[in-house]
């Protein structure tokens, strides 16, 4: 069996990992956390998911996800749209979803280190993975899904990180009066917040804001009370919940530049590879495509080499199919995020959707992707 080594355990890492053991490769994942554990995430995937999650044997109902078939969006000042989703999607908490996906690796074979991957070196058509434990790891294949941002990303000097990113992340988990089957996308002055039900009659409410709102406020609470409350629907959602955890999951400097797929002659994929804006609602299904389809392109090539790795070719394919399935949706994403996060633009973008349907079915359609 030939060894495929990832770092990063998120969805990406896990499914990729699934996906990679069923074609009888040896995986090791080196994951930095010990499962279950929580990520800002808006915990909303979208259904094109489930065909590719059933060709792994999974059983996502097994979780009692939420079932999602209808999206809102509401501007700054409180005007709201609403529309059908026409694949419909599924809420459920990265903390549930990723230990259940962890399981599942685990009991199919595959390994899975648990510390903090501190560099990467590459020579004679190897890599050496070394860790925080003074320890280190070997193999010929290396995929990075370590997610948005990492000081590994500094070592390998992808150009990305050295570029300051206005954006941070924060995630609650609540329990609410809300509607069981409605993602909802609020604006707010530099920034959004999507809601949406999860497992156990709980939602998950996280929202992306600019990092100046809190630097200007000085805390989360007080950015809270004087930009997000702004939004009527915000303010509701915030005075009428009971929030569960005693402090918000928070992630600093989100990009949402193009990233370099192949590094150092390493695979990257998940939001290590790209990510499109939380507003689009679909950061998670993509993860998971990302992770079949670097499988595939693995799978695929060592197959047709005969288990002769060529490194230029696999790297060139991985790259070309890639791009043909999310370099459009990540460029809608970045477009659409420009029409929200400002009182006036958000305000026209809304009644512009609500005075033709049609546009956010388009929007939606845009940046999801067809069941997989």
């Amino acid at each position: 069996m030939s060894k495929v080594v990832i770092i990063g355990g998120g969805l990406a890492g896990l499914t990729s990992a699934l996906a990679l053991n069923r074609q009888e490769f040896e995986v090791v994942i080196i994951e930095k956390k010990q499962y279950p554990f929580h990520r800002v995430c808006g915990e909303y995937i979208s259904n094109e998911v489930l065909p590719f999650l059933k060709s792994l044997d999974l059983n996502i109902q097994e979780l009692e996800p939420s079932k999602l078939s209808r999206l809102a969006v509401s501007s700054v000042a409180g005007k709201i749209v609403y529309a059908p989703l026409d694949l419909g999607g599924f809420g459920i908490s990265r903390y549930t979803f990723d230990h259940y996906l962890y399981q599942k690796a685990v009991q199919s074979g595959v390994v899975f280190i648990f510390d903090k991957a501190t560099d990467v070196l590459f020579d004679e058509n190897e890599f050496e993975i070394k860790l925080a434990n003074h320890s280190s790891i070997n193999t010929s294949i290396l995929i990075g899904a370590y997610g948005k941002r990492a000081n590994l990303d500094q070592k390998l000097n992808r150009s990305f990180f050295y570029n300051r990113s206005p954006y941070m992340g924060v995630k609650y988990h609540i329990k609410t009066d809300f509607p069981n089957d409605l993602i909802q996308l609020n604006n707010f002055e530099g920034g959004y917040c999507g809601v949406c039900k999860i497992e156990d009659d709980k939602y998950s409410l996280c929202y992306l804001t600019e990092t100046k709102n809190l630097k200007k406020h000085g805390n989360i609470p007080e950015m809270e009370e004087q930009i997000l409350l702004k939004n009527v629907h915000l303010k509701h959602m915030f005075k009428n919940s009971e929030f569960l955890f005693n402090k918000p999951e928070t992630i600093n400097e989100i990009t949402f530049e193009r990233k370099s797929l192949v590094d150092n002659h390493i695979l990257f994929c998940g939001d290590a590879a790209g990510m499109i804006t939380p507003l689009c609602g679909n950061g998670m299904a993509m993860a998971i495509h990302s992770g079949k389809l670097i499988a595939e392109t693995i799978t695929d090539h060592l197959k047709t080499d005969s288990e002769l790795l060529n490194r230029e070719i696999l790297e060139k394919t991985y790259h070309h199919q890639w791009e043909k399935q999310f370099a459009s949706r990540l460029k809608t994403g970045r477009f659409i995020q420009k029409l929200f996060g400002n009182n006036t633009v958000s305000d026209m973008a809304v009644s512009l959707l609500k005075t033709f349907p049609s546009l956010t079915q388009r929007m939606v359609k845009k940046t999801h992707g067809k069941p997989f």
